[in-house]
């Protein structure tokens, strides 16, 4: 991790837990969530999926969300990674890349992206840890990540950064 620069040095899980070709993201501006079923801020997935189809529809093959399901704030996200998967179309309807379940805190068994992600970005008062479902990292389309929002930051807020990294 500590030679990593950018996000395609990465190579996460998904929901199969096969390695997701992160090159394929190259040059697109990336919005990565850690997402949960069972939590007051699942209702996001809905406005994740509608920030995805506007910017889908704006800027095709330029912007996509990708979501990590994660289990470790209130074991809100139990499921098997196909449940997860299930639970996100039928409620959500989302069409976006959900990958396989990641820890985004903890020191062994943490994600190495999300690692990365959170010392690239350290939220509030230089503090790493993820604090809850639903904190959101941009990554511009140069693979570095931009910029940190919490789980209180709704999607349709983060459209102005997105349509502001897009146009660089």
């Amino acid at each position: 991790m500590s030679s990593a620069t950018k996000i395609y040095d990465f190579t996460p899980l998904d929901k199969k837990g096969k390695p997701f070709d992160v090159n394929q993201l190259k040059g697109k501006v990336v919005l990565v969530v850690n997402t949960a079923s069972k939590c007051g801020f699942t209702p996001q997935f809905a406005g994740l999926e509608m920030l995805y189809q506007e910017m889908k529809k704006k800027y095709p093959g330029q912007f996509t969300i990708l979501g990590f399901p994660c289990n470790q704030f209130g074991s809100q996200d139990p499921g098997s990674n196909d449940e997860i998967q299930t639970f996100c179309q039928v409620n959500y309807g989302v069409t976006f890349p959900v990958l396989g379940k990641v820890n985004v805190n903890g020191s062994d068994d943490v994600s190495p992206l999300w690692a990365w992600l959170k010392a690239e970005k350290p939220g509030l008062l230089g503090i790493q840890g993820v604090k809850w479902n639903f904190e959101k990292f941009l990554v511009g389309k140069d693979g570095v990540p931009k910029k940190r929002y919490s789980s209180m930051k709704i999607p349709a807020d983060i459209k102005k950064d997105i349509v502001e990294e897009l146009s660089k």
